[in-house]
């Protein structure tokens, strides 16, 4: 229907060029006091942009005002008129009819409101003092007579918050704001403001409840906030030099998008030929420039100056920073990925002092100089460069250097201290990162990967924090700390660089900590010419040889680690290393766990070092060391080697279940054995042979498969105060020309003889106790050895054995001193045929002789000895059976089972009863049922020697 009177007064303030709140100040006074009749929700106070506290610039400057505005909560009070609408509805929905009110008196004139509409309308017009243009049966005011019902109209008879506001609106108008402010659907709004920049939108907020509810739309702010700043999400700016992208399901905004585009929007925007487009954006005060530096030099005097650079590629223009800017990439998709700062000569971003709390963030920064020529040799840029006294903080950045000469970010100088978090540094030229002359700063969460060389420098006495970077697949090393590079490196992932993960010499000293160092091409740490450095806690793992590498006189701490799976050795000391290894988990290495050689001489305790496929700890060419308090087990080779001149000290180690030898000395292996646990090994505790001559003292040596400590092919030693005991072959072998000297030991419950000395062995033996073992206490043969065995026995006591106390046999000789033999099942001192000892003041006491016992009752001897002694006695061999010397028949068996035979005597000597064993075709008719032998044998096999050593470097 048209309305001529509506028409008429838009015209009217068309041609005045008033705007809505022109005519609320001139035309109702009293429109500035909130009432709660008016509309669904008060005036908000304030200036409408308050919200984005905006300040006026360049051709499209916001209007003036300060501070966030409110929206105030709408009266409860029980003397609210019935006319009052419920709260806004919610959005999408369409608006239920409203109340039908009761008649109305305006001064002398009745109006009586039938249809809904006409009451809404009605309502609005009361408060606004005017009747309302209604239907056909609703009377309608002209101006005039409505000008004389609200002269007539009394509104103290109304209480304060129902008095009406005054207005000269026509009856026409008022009826077509009800109808924009009630009936007009939520739908149709909303699409209204969807056309509105955020100014408008704000200032429409303003209008009443219903308006707000629907101006603060999340898809509204959404779509008016890409098309701004182009985000696929909101980005929050929560406190100085940090900007964060958040989804927004887990914001704490009711509208993450209006508080995200309320936190940027006094931000100026570098978008290149945007600024024709400005004109019309009328209600939007923003910004634009085509390059950055004029956006840097509008942004001088501003108190939080914001850059925002849109999607684009920026080559050639100089960025050099001096002030506390923050300068962020604005792009749809992977912002970093587009937009791209590029130069190709001089550095591509340049922060200088001044720069204390600038920020960089979401740009793809690339130095990519032309093919270099002569005269550029010694010009050295970046792509991100970081002088002096100045700390910016630099994130979400994408960093590439396509420069032979220079890295791709480099940080120098003291006060040097930037932030760098979550960028990409890669595929570069030269080394990644570079922290030098003293520069220090926080460097995390940063993948730093396939660079040409390495991915980190520190030297010159940097010292950075690294936390959470994923330093991998380097063409060089992965972190280089030299010259004096210090620096705090924790929970890095570096691994799969083509040299060592971690690198470290010329005076560097670095703390590393739980970091993860793994797959290394070459190795996992290399300290070298007088590095140090604490690594604590670190998984060292899985590298092509060793996991730790120490040479030519460096000094680390090697602390709390797990070194393991390394595809040759766990730690290689070597060319005069040194260091502190302790409290690690070394396993499962393809070589020695820990390698010590060419005069290194580190130490090394608190280990763990078990279940290598090779040894345990491998001392050689003069290597030294102090190894001490490690447990040492479950290896494939030997628990410790020591050979070629080498003199380490190992002291209260456990050393034991390895499948071969627990310490081996061979080929001159020297050193100090003291206080140490050996125990449970498939061969001998303790093997020294080959000119070896350790010291070996108070230490247990039990558990051994194949004895206690063998000494042969010319082994020396000296053996004192040692516990030897249950192993299940000698106690101690002494054979082959070798030559060690025993003192005050304990040897004892072995499961054979307590020390063996044959084939040529020698020996001094002193002041020992030797006492319960199962066959002699020392037992000494020659066995064809062209070397005559023949040992010293002094002040020994030989006691409580379960065969003889000394048994010497096969022409070996020996010379006994002041021993005491009590004690023992098959005698004190039993000689063979033919052996003639030297003796001098020997005590021999108290002895049984069971052997004699068994003769005199008639028993076979095998009676007695089973397999497991060998008493001395007489024994024979029967030709009728042909028999040879190896099957020896005592002497009741010769009289009982070969009585009629012919037999011979063979000599007096130790043995046991091939009759009573079963061993003959005859069964035994002294014994039950036959047993089957297994020959006895008294050699053990020779440990496994190295066929690799650790590579060189």
């Amino acid at each position: 229907m048209s309305n001529p009177t509506f028409r008429t007064r838009i015209s009217q303030l068309r041609k005045r060029k008033l705007t809505k709140k022109k005519i609320v100040r001139r035309g109702n006074p009293l429109n500035r006091r909130n009432n709660d009749d008016d509309c669904e929700a008060p005036l908000v106070g304030g200036q409408p942009l308050a919200l984005f506290d905006l300040v006026g610039r360049g051709a499209a400057a916001a209007a003036a005002g300060a501070g966030p505005s409110s929206v105030p909560t709408a009266s409860s009070s029980s003397t609210t008129s019935s006319l009052h609408h419920h709260p806004p509805y919610h959005l999408r929905r369409k608006s239920p009819t409203h109340p039908v009110s009761p008649p109305t008196t305006l001064g002398a004139i009745s109006v009586t409101d039938t249809p809904s509409t006409a009451a809404s309308a009605g309502a609005s017009a009361a408060t606004a003092g005017l009747p309302s243009a209604a239907t056909s049966n609703t009377p309608v005011l002209s101006p005039p007579v409505a000008l004389t019902a609200t002269t007539a109209y009394c509104p103290s008879m109304l209480p304060a918050r129902k008095r009406p506001r005054r207005t000269y609106s026509t009856g026409e108008s008022s009826t077509a704001a009800h109808y924009l402010l009630y009936e007009l659907p939520d739908e149709v709004l909303l699409t209204i403001f969807s056309y509105l920049y955020e100014r408008d939108l704000c200032h429409v907020a303003q209008v009443c409840k219903r308006f707000y509810t629907i101006a603060n739309d999340n898809e509204l702010w959404k779509n008016l906030y890409q098309s701004l700043y182009e985000y696929d999400l909101p980005l929050f700016n929560p406190a100085p030099c940090k900007f964060d992208f958040v989804q927004p399901e887990d914001c704490d905004y009711d509208n993450p998008w209006k508080e995200s585009f309320k936190q940027l929007y006094h931000g100026v925007h570098v978008r290149p030929g945007h600024q024709k487009h400005v004109a019309k954006e009328a209600g939007r005060s923003v910004a634009y420039f085509d390059t950055i530096q004029s956006a840097f030099d509008y942004c001088d005097d501003a108190e939080r100056p914001l850059v925002l650079v849109h999607s684009g590629v920026y080559c050639g223009e100089p960025i050099v920073i001096e002030t506390n800017i923050a300068f962020i990439g604005a792009a749809p998709g992977n912002v970093a990925e587009n937009v791209i700062l590029e130069r190709e000569c001089e550095s591509t971003v340049m922060f200088m002092e001044g720069a204390q709390r600038a920020y960089l963030g979401y740009v793809t920064i690339k130095f990519s100089p032309p093919s270099c020529t002569d005269t550029m040799q010694h010009n050295k840029h970046y792509a991100l460069e970081i002088l002096e006294n100045c700390s910016p903080t630099i994130e979400h950045c994408i960093i590439r250097s396509f420069s032979h000469l220079g890295a791709a970010v480099s940080v120098t100088g003291p006060g040097a201290e930037p932030v760098i978090r979550y960028c990409e540094i890669s595929d570069c030229e030269n080394v990644g990162l570079i922290i030098t002359e003293r520069a220090q700063g926080h460097y995390e969460d940063n993948e730093i990967s396939r660079n040409a060389l390495a991915g980190i420098w520190v030297k010159n006495f940097a010292n950075p924090i690294m936390r959470r970077n994923h330093i991998h697949h380097g063409k060089d090393v992965g972190i280089f700390c030299f010259d004096g590079g210090q620096g705090y490196f924790e929970a890095n992932d570096i691994h799969n660089n083509r040299i060592a993960g971690f690198e470290v010499k010329a005076q560097a000293n670095p703390t590393v900590v739980r970091c993860e160092i793994h797959n290394g091409q070459t190795g996992g740490i290399y300290v070298h010419e007088h590095g140090m450095g604490q690594f604590i806690e670190n998984k060292i793992h899985s590298n092509k040889y060793a996991g730790v590498w120490i040479t030519s006189n460096s000094n680390p701490t090697i602390r709390r680690n797990e070194i393991y799976n390394g595809l040759q050795g766990g730690v290689y000391i070597f060319g005069d290393g040194r260091g502190l290894i302790e409290h690690n988990n070394i396993y499962g290495n393809a070589l020695a766990g820990i390698q010590i050689r060419t005069n290194s001489d580190p130490i090394v305790r608190h280990n763990k070092i078990h279940d290598g496929q090779h040894g345990g700890i491998y001392v050689h060419e003069k290597g030294q060391g102090l190894i001490e308090c490690n447990e040492v087990y479950a290896n494939t080779l030997a628990g410790v080697w020591i050979t070629t001149g080498s003199t380490p000290t190992l002291r209260r180690n456990r050393i034991h279940s390895g499948k071969q030898v627990g310490v081996y000395f061979y080929d001159n292996g020297h050193g100090l054995l003291e206080d140490n646990d050996i125990f449970n090994h498939l061969y001998s505790g303790v093997q020294i042979r080959t000119g070896s001559n350790p010291n070996i003292r108070r230490n247990k040596i039990w558990g051994g498969q194949n004895g206690g400590v063998l000494v042969y092919n010319g082994g020396l030693g000296l053996l004192e105060q040692n516990e030897i005991f249950d192993n299940a072959m000698a106690g101690v072998w002494i054979k082959t020309d070798s030559n060690p000297t025993l003192r005050r030991n304990k040897i004892f419950d072995g499961r054979e003889a307590g020390i063996c000395i044959f084939n040529g062995g020698k020996g001094v033996l002193e002041d020992n106790d030797i006492f319960r073992n199962a066959q002699a206490g020392v037992l000494i043969s020659t066995q064809s050895h062209p070397t005559q065995s023949h040992p010293i026995l002094r002040r020994n006591r030989i006691y409580d054995g379960l065969a003889a106390g000394i048994e010497i046999t096969n022409n070996a000789t020996a010379t006994l001193e002041n021993n005491h033999i009590f004690n023992n099942r098959f005698g004190g001192l039993c000689l063979a045929s033919g052996v003639n000892p030297i003796e001098r003041a020997n005590k021999i006491f108290d002895n049984h002789d069971a052997v004699q016992k068994a003769v005199t009752s008639g028993q076979c001897l095998y009676k007695i000895s089973s397999y497991t002694s060998f008493p001395m006695h007489d024994f024979y061999r029967c030709r009728t059976c042909n028999t040879t010397e190896r099957n020896a028949i005592c002497v009741n068996c010769i009289k009982t089972c070969h009585s009629s035979h012919v037999v011979e005597f063979i000599r007096h000597d130790r043995f046991f009863c091939d009759c009573g064993a079963g061993t003959l075709n005859n069964q035994c008719q002294l014994q039950g049922e036959p047993t089957q032998d297994t020959d006895t044998l008294y050699d053990s096999a020779a440990p496994i020697e190295s066929q690799s050593l650790m590579a060189e470097v």
